[in-house]
């Protein structure tokens, strides 16, 4: 069989409409930077329109010693109600190239960091690309995606990438990571760990530019793993179908979570899932009540193929946190006080009624991961990098 190249070939694409964002470029605060809508001041902030303009302001925030952040969506930003006395770069690109695609080798795309993570999987479907279906409606951008290993209903973004290239800012050169080197787990990436290190501030080390993508060409969706989506679309786990209709799908579960961004709808005025599921080894999720979900821990770092499913993990279980959440005794739409609440769709959603201050929303956190601890023995771990507030 020949490879052949399309004959309808669109070397670059660029997306003309900020969609599923509430960032404005025009914006000095964080309360205006992120979907929950809490946060101080910035001392300066950078709109970049380009790779230089993006790499010059980055190195001057090394040269200056000044405290960097870089943000997207904002979609998964929990900042305090101080000041934030650095620099807040903001990528403004919204491109896509295609490198390759033939009937061999599938599709190759780049994308710029910048780039509405929504539009991306628009952009794979339409072209019949497999392999970020389930990923739709999630906020934020394509540059966050390979960070946090972003992920839902049964997929993961690590299946999919094939390299990043990254500025680096111990050296302030550039550097690409291929899928191997990124270590990914369940929200994680060695681009993350750096945050979590500490060494670095709220922004990896390596700061992503670009983000490259290996799909396979097809229609169909990938084998739908989730239950819930299988239910929803009437199959059983494991089938293939239109990949238009599990993104209508995923986007319809969504928005009944109030997971995809609305203006009019404060349930959406949060950050998605606050708490990650946690990952308990066997003896620990043993304690658990018999009725508590658990679920197959998978190492998408020992993904040898594009597209292949990741190995399971002996020895470890995955729980919800929602179960875990509701069961501790929290109803959806629980309150603290008048502005800061849970989703009145999704208790794993917390959220900003209109006037919240970032204190609040770290008490109801607080108060929510110490009855999930007293009560099952489980500790759970927020998914939003947390900027001037302990939870």
């Amino acid at each position: 069989m020949s490879c052949m190249i399309p004959e309808h070939y669109e070397p670059v694409h660029t997306i003309p409409a900020r969609q599923a964002m509430r960032y404005f470029p025009q914006a000095r605060t964080l309360a205006e930077m992120t979907t929950i809508g809490v946060g101080g001041s910035v001392a300066k902030v950078a709109n970049v329109h380009s790779r230089e303009e993006f790499i010059a302001a980055l190195t001057e925030t090394v040269e200056n010693a000044e405290e960097l952040l870089v943000v997207g969506g904002g979609s998964n930003i929990l900042a305090s109600d101080a000041d934030f006395p650095g620099t807040v770069v903001h990528d403004t690109r919204a491109e896509i190239e295609i490198l390759s695609e033939d009937s061999c080798g599938g599709a190759r795309m780049r994308v710029s960091a910048g780039t509405p993570w929504d539009e991306v999987v628009v952009y794979a479907i339409e072209h019949g690309w497999m392999g970020l279906e389930c990923l739709s409606g999630i906020p934020g951008t394509a540059g966050a995606a390979p960070v946090q290993n972003i992920g839902a209903y049964g997929q993961d973004v690590s299946g999919t990438i094939a390299a990043v290239r990254t500025f680096d800012r111990k050296y302030c050169t550039q550097r690409t990571f291929f899928r191997s080197d990124l270590d990914f787990g369940y929200r994680y990436s060695v681009l993350k760990e750096s945050i979590l290190s500490g060494r670095w501030g709220k922004s990896p080390r390596w700061i992503v530019l670009d983000v490259e993508f290996q799909l396979r060409r097809a229609t169909l969706s990938e084998p739908i793993q989730y239950a819930q989506l299988a239910a929803y679309l009437g199959v059983e786990v494991g089938k293939r179908v239109p990949a238009t209709d599990v993104r209508a799908a995923v986007l319809e579960l969504r928005a009944g979570k109030g997971m995809v961004l609305d203006d009019s709808d404060r349930d959406t005025y949060s950050l998605g899932s606050f708490f990650t599921n946690p990952v308990l080894d066997v003896e620990a999720a043993r304690n658990l009540p018999e009725a508590a979900p658990r679920f197959t821990v998978r190492d998408n770092s020992a993904i040898n193929q594009i597209g292949a499913a990741a190995p399971k993990i002996p020895g470890q279980v995955k729980t919800s946190a929602a179960w875990l959440i509701a069961h501790a005794g929290f109803n959806p739409g629980f309150r603290i006080s008048a502005h800061a609440s849970l989703s009145t769709k999704h208790v794993l959603a917390l959220t900003n009624r209109g006037q919240a201050t970032a204190t609040e929303i770290g008490e109801l956190a607080r108060k929510i991961k110490a009855e999930v601890a007293a009560k099952f023995g489980v500790t759970l771990e927020a998914e939003p990098i947390t900027i001037g507030i302990e939870i």
